[in-house]
């Protein structure tokens, strides 16, 4: 079983407490009163602003009728508090807003994605990346590009990771296989570096042809993550992200209508090995071509 990054444990906290008090018909003024402290030291904790101390831990699951719940509980805020984020070492080379996100990504067991523009992060090649980002935001320096790139190189170990890899499944809109990088040899790199990762029983990559038109994805790029059994009752996370910020979504509904926007991109989407014909009839267009050229 993965043990999820600390910032990942510190939102579940927050998202649980919040849950328990919701289902035990308690505000969080009330709450407060009980706990002999602000209404605002409740909201911090359940936003995850903020992690419970060992004895308003105890003293809010035993209000809320989870007394059963406490060695667990104690148990994630040990290793809330003493663990460390894997991108420590990479702290700075992205937006803050972007950090939650890679501790989500790196504790998912399922990690589902659309994608409108270009390849998704997990699997670029670092040439393909490089240019994504120089292209994506061109004020950035040479010294911060080439960070970021080794930032997104380090996030796709979680292909690889063991014992428990996350099933990794893509729809692409096929007109991100036309969509060309810094030269045509580039995304024949990347396209053929897409077939080998198709190859791994845990990842999924499908094509959504052009011809399925306007579809249930017109609204644009989005990820939905899916977390193991330990995180008792996670809906899980939907994440969008535009030139400002990403964007969070916890709320289970908010959630089920992305899942049911993804089965609907699923069904309208090239199958498996038809996906694979079309990204390889591709790399052979673009080696076509270079080689007249």
């Amino acid at each position: 079983m993965v043990a999820p990054s600390p910032t990942v444990l510190k939102r579940y906290v927050g998202l649980e407490l919040r849950r328990l008090r919701e289902s035990a018909g308690f505000k969080r003024d009330q709450v407060a009163e009980r706990a002999g402290c602000a209404t605002s030291h409740i909201t911090h904790l359940e936003v995850a602003r903020n992690l419970p101390k060992v004895p308003e831990l105890e003293l809010l699951l035993r209000h809320y009728g989870a007394a059963k719940r406490i060695p667990a509980f104690l148990e994630l805020l040990d290793a809330a508090r003493t663990g460390q984020d894997w991108w420590t070492p990479y702290a700075g080379t992205a937006p803050s807003w972007f950090e939650l996100f890679l501790g989500l990504e790196a504790s998912a067991e399922r990690i589902s994605s659309y994608d409108t523009m270009v390849i998704p992060g997990l699997f670029q090649t670092s040439d393909y990346a490089e240019h994504i980002l120089r292209t994506g935001d061109p004020e950035l320096t040479s010294a911060e590009v080439g960070r970021r790139v080794e930032l997104r190189m380090a996030r796709q170990d979680v292909l690889g990771r063991q014992p428990d890899p996350p099933i990794v499944e893509t729809v692409l809109d096929e007109s991100v296989l036309y969509r060309p990088a810094v030269d045509e040899m580039v995304l024949a790199e990347q396209l053929n570096h897409l077939l080998k990762l198709a190859e791994s029983p845990t990842i999924s990559v499908r094509v959504l042809p052009l011809a399925a038109g306007v579809h249930a994805g017109i609204s644009g790029t989005f990820m939905v993550l899916t977390f193991p059994a330990i995180l008792e009752n996670d809906p899980g996370v939907a994440y969008t992200e535009d030139r400002i910020k990403g964007t969070y979504y916890d709320d289970p509904e908010e959630i089920a209508r992305y899942r049911a926007t993804m089965n609907l991109l699923q069904a309208q989407a090239y199958s498996g090995e038809e996906s694979r014909t079309v990204i390889l009839r591709r790399v052979e267009d673009l080696l076509a071509h270079h080689s007249i050229n």
